[in-house]
């Protein structure tokens, strides 16, 4: 595998152009005191975009972001960013690290110093973790993707494939959110190269198939089941036509 070195730095007419885009917004009409029961909420939407045109400094994160090493390379069709930080520990174990969606490999800029160099955290330095962050297939720099199905088990594989190029045979996973899906993937269908799995977010979806047997089970279904219904349009349309959502 050929990796090369990778600093991010977005062009001065990007910028320009996202500064242009929020000034010409044209806001639609929101019906008067319904916060957040149809949707985004105009007025906090109008603060944030004013936030992101006279407050945020992108500069200054795009110089916080690049004191991480960060890669890039090509596994097979896909391009792949990364961030490879090595740990202080004389036999660090690699650590793969998948973030969820809508997010980003920033998701875990606290936790990589911890876990690289614990000693300077109060911790053990020997328990020092080799860290990969992948930045996911079609998200942030490694996008975009020109092919389909490139489903969370596409990306185990290629993410596994990832390890194996930087010299990791074995190696443990972690993740949340759709990193979740890609770890429990990575642990189902190459159980001889996973030392371990660990995710922050467990899919309901076969607990809500069982039957209550308490009156806290009924109630606890009975939310999930409203929280269903209202929460997850955004997740049936990406599902079935994201390019409709893509042109919006």
């Amino acid at each position: 595998m050929v990796s090369n070195p990778f600093q991010i730095h977005v062009a001065d007419a990007v910028l320009s152009d996202l500064q242009q885009r929020l000034a010409q917004t044209r806001w639609p009409d929101a019906l008067p005191d319904t916060g957040w029961s149809y949707g985004t909420n105009a007025a906090y939407l109008q603060e944030l975009v004013k936030y992101w045109r006279e407050l945020y400094d992108w500069r200054t994160q795009e110089r916080f972001l690049n004191t991480f090493p960060q890669f890039e390379t090509e596994i097979g069709d896909i391009h792949l960013h990364f961030l490879y930080v090595k740990g202080t520990g004389t036999s660090a174990l690699p650590l793969l690290i998948s973030h969820g969606w809508p997010g980003s490999f920033f998701e875990m800029h606290k936790i990589i110093g911890p876990l690289t160099d614990p000693a300077r955290y109060g911790g053990d330095a020997a328990d020092g973790f080799v860290v990969v962050v992948p930045s996911l297939p079609g998200f942030g720099f490694s996008g975009p993707t020109h092919q389909q199905g490139i489903t969370t088990t596409r990306i185990a594989a290629v993410f596994r494939a990832l390890m194996r190029d930087l010299g990791y045979e074995r190696f443990a996973a972690q993740g949340g959110d759709w990193g979740s899906y890609i770890t429990s993937a990575l642990g189902r269908d190459y159980p001889e190269n996973l030392v371990g799995i660990h995710l922050n977010m467990l899919p309901s979806r076969a607990v809500t198939a069982l039957e209550a047997t308490n009156e806290e089970e009924r109630l606890w279904k009975e939310r999930r089941s409203q929280w269903d219904a209202e929460e997850t349009g955004y997740s049936h349309i990406q599902g079935t036509r994201p390019q409709s959502l893509a042109y919006g």
